[in-house]
């Protein structure tokens, strides 16, 4: 149980901005015997979870400390993981990715019946077959245009649909 109280306690410094604490719980893990890639492996999870768009580079560095201690292990990745996890106590921290697609699956595990089809402007039309029957008519590339296009790509029953802003759960 101690094992789940420490990592707990870890992301929760993390999440608060206390690089202090951070580095304490670190510690307190790796030189309890903790394996550096479990830890390693929720700091990537971490990044996304808890820092997100605040802070892209994150996962970045959450990942290249992950491949750091896969190449060079204990004890000597020990200051990798040190230096991203005071990098994740210091970053700024967004949810507003993991609430969107938190979002996103509650409205289809919550949808009624068949889930709405693939708009066919949006459909690949690789056979004469299908782009007889309007797979990819209208569609707008949009690299062509200067600006952003006014085009729809949610189906028809979820236009104006913004799982950003809507609570959905």
């Amino acid at each position: 149980e101690e094992h789940y109280n420490c990592i707990s306690a870890l992301h929760k410094s993390m999440r608060g901005s206390d690089e202090n604490a951070s580095l304490y719980w670190l510690a307190r893990m790796l030189e309890g015997g903790e394996d550096p890639l479990y830890v390693a492996r929720r700091l990537v999870r971490f990044a996304s979870e808890d820092i997100g768009l605040a802070d892209p580079l994150a996962l970045t560095q959450a990942v290249a400390t992950y491949q750091g201690c896969h190449f060079i292990g204990m004890p000597e990745c020990e200051v990798l993981l040190a230096q991203c996890v005071t990098y994740f106590a210091r970053a700024p921290k967004s949810i507003e990715v993991y609430s969107a697609y938190s979002n996103v699956k509650a409205c289809l595990r919550n949808h009624q019946g068949p889930l709405p089809p693939v708009p066919l402007h949006l459909r690949n039309a690789p056979t004469r077959l299908m782009k007889d029957i309007g797979y990819g008519k209208g569609y707008k590339y949009n690299p062509m245009f200067k600006e952003p296009v006014d085009q729809e790509y949610l189906p028809k029953e979820l236009r104006g649909v913004n799982f950003f802003k809507e609570r959905r759960m």
